[in-house]
């Protein structure tokens, strides 16, 4: 079993890579469709919720 664990997944622009510079190198290119409208949809209605210091959990 590899000891590269997944640690976040996400919907990038290229502008985002670009931003993100030439360190990024682990991306998986999709269709440009309606396919994942409804997702995004829902995802815009979520609110951040900070997490302080002693409020974080280690996975270790």
């Amino acid at each position: 079993m590899s000891s590269d664990r997944i640690v976040a997944v996400g919907f990038l622009t290229q502008h985002d890579l670009a931003r993100l510079g030439q360190g990024f190198t682990r991306l998986f290119p999709v269709k440009d469709d309606a396919s994942f409208d409804d997702l995004l949809a829902k995802l815009d209605l979520v609110s951040a919720t900070p997490v302080g210091p002693d409020q974080r959990r280690d996975h270790r």
